[in-house]
């Protein structure tokens, strides 16, 4: 079994998680990964070639999928457009330069640990989920927990993971803000702006998405 694991920061949790989970199920001989961007991992999935991920909003209409996605609820510091004349899509995220052309938001988009690194030094941007959140009053889902088969062990990762907040130990905290060169306090700060849980409030602003993408091109 192969599962795309996105190393952005916002799925840190679920990462710690699935180490564990993995270690304590029978899937520990059998789960292997695939790491890559959003962009690539949605392009393995679709062939096949990955057999479950967190695939971008934007290519995860049609499959299959469990109630666990890449959500914020307002405001996400992570994904971004900084000011500009020119409009620049980010090669990493589908899902985002379209948020971004259906805002009407001009200039770079970016995402992931790049786009956090640059809010936190405090330079002018758009956060794309907050002004969503402004103009709909509704979250945006950047990401579902996509699979091919074995329905059944998704649901239960689903369930396990939803059922208690996921305490990140502190070497992998330091690993990770060695990676990234963001701080270990702010690491924990962003996290907070970060759910998990498809509810009945995250469905409607994914219908919402759905229903925005036909209005605009597909180009950016």
């Amino acid at each position: 079994m192969i599962f795309g694991k996105i190393e952005y920061l916002n799925l840190l949790p679920f990462h710690v998680f699935m180490k564990r989970f993995t270690k304590s199920s029978q899937q520990s001989m059998s789960m292997n990964y695939y790491k890559g961007v959003p962009a690539k991992t949605n392009k393995k999935f679709i062939s096949r070639k990955v057999d479950a991920a967190f695939i971008s909003s934007i290519r995860a209409k049609n499959q299959k999928y469990v109630n666990l996605g890449i959500i914020a609820r307002k405001e996400v510091l992570s994904v971004l457009v900084a000011p500009g004349s020119d409009n620049i899509s980010d090669v990493e995220s589908e899902t985002s330069n379209m948020l971004a052309k259906i805002l009407k938001v001009q200039g770079e988009v970016l995402i992931g640990d790049k786009a956090l690194k640059y809010y936190l030094q405090n330079k002018p941007h758009t956060d794309l989920a907050k002004m969503w959140h402004n103009k709909h009053n509704l979250p945006f889902v950047f990401a579902l927990l996509c699979y091919h088969k074995d329905k059944k062990l998704y649901k239960k990762i689903e369930q396990h993971f939803l059922k208690r907040r996921v305490k990140i130990p502190r070497y992998i905290l330091q690993e990770a803000a060695e990676r990234t060169g963001i701080g270990e306090k702010e690491i924990l700060s962003y996290l907070n702006y970060i759910s998990y849980r498809l509810d009945t409030k995250a469905k409607k602003g994914l219908a919402k998405f759905y229903k925005e993408i036909p209005k605009v091109s597909t180009t950016r």
